[in-house]
């Protein structure tokens, strides 16, 4: 019976250690997987699991039958494969700690290094084209979609920040909104002039008109006046770049990052960049410094007399 203590885990990743949303889920899939392959192996106990069965497992994992029509082996790009082991380890810390399993099987277990990619980030005139306002007769949709735009490049929200804040998270004559973060840290965001004018737009004439007897106290609505689900408020951003014309693949995460990227062009501190962004370790926002940099060396090529 391996089901049971999954279930265990998870709880105790929702209400204890506040893990986010994503998390969860991702975690609860990936011993999902694990289980499916321990049960035809004859694993029935947590316990009977070893470190010759992890490896054996991440083995097959990253050498699994395609879905892809060529039916060639998959395998587990070295992001995947840290989620994998990433997933086992906590959960068989969490296991050991409640004495299900000794000695941990996982403890040998090694995180694979994860190469960083760059992030991507808008130009300054996508951005002009994206964030341009409705005219004086768009609809409530038009005005949420307006305002998550504004809302998103001017504080750099998470997408699950975005369609979670809710109406007291605001204080927009202030000029800056409260965000529970991951593992339920709160943080304070400034908002700037133009996503205050585009809320307080959306939140006199368009939120009023989406709401409904069972609507939640989030900022944003759908057309049926519920909380967005994550991928509906993704393709709502993704609709919204492409009326702009904008032919690149448009997510809420890249206007987090387009955030951070022209703030630290344009001379923010990195401490200030991390403490708006909501990272734990400086060494996630230090990313940014290579795109800024690549940046500035391309403006020096091409205005520079003797580049």
């Amino acid at each position: 019976m391996l089901a049971p203590l999954v279930e265990e885990f998870l709880i105790h990743l929702r209400h204890e250690r506040g893990q986010a949303e994503h998390t969860q889920r991702t975690y609860a899939h990936l011993l999902g997987q694990f289980m499916e392959w321990a049960g035809p192996r004859g694993l029935e106990q947590w316990k009977d699991v070893t470190f010759s069965d992890l490896m054996a497992f991440l083995e097959h994992q990253r050498t699994r039958p395609s879905l892809a029509p060529s039916g060639k082996p998959a395998r587990l790009s070295s992001a995947s494969l840290y989620l994998h082991v990433a997933a086992l380890r906590a959960f068989f810390r969490f296991a050991e700690s409640e004495g299900f399993v000794t000695p941990n099987p996982s403890g040998n277990l090694t995180l694979p290094r994860r190469w960083k990619t760059l992030p991507k980030a808008l130009g300054d005139d996508e951005i002009r084209r994206l964030l341009m306002p409705p005219d004086t007769q768009a609809t409530p949709s038009a005005l949420c979609d307006h305002a998550v735009l504004e809302l998103a490049y001017a504080s750099g929200l998470r997408l699950a920040e975005l369609r979670g804040i809710r109406l007291e998270q605001l204080h927009l004559e202030a000029g800056f909104l409260s965000v529970i973060g991951k593992g339920n840290k709160e943080r304070v965001v400034p908002v700037g002039a133009k996503a205050v004018e585009a809320l307080q737009r959306y939140l006199g004439a368009g939120r009023p008109k989406l709401v409904r007897p069972r609507s939640p106290a989030n900022v944003f609505l759908t057309r049926r006046g519920s909380a967005f689900a994550p991928v509906t408020l993704w393709l709502r951003v993704k609709g919204c770049a492409r009326r702009a014309g904008i032919a690149r693949n448009v997510t809420p995460h890249m206007l987090r990052h387009s955030f951070a990227t022209h703030l630290l062009e344009h001379g923010a501190d990195l401490r200030a960049i991390q403490e708006m962004l909501g990272h734990a370790r400086i060494s996630t926002t230090e990313i940014y410094t290579h795109v800024a940099g690549r940046r500035l060396r391309e403006v020096h090529e091409e205005f520079h007399p003797r580049a």
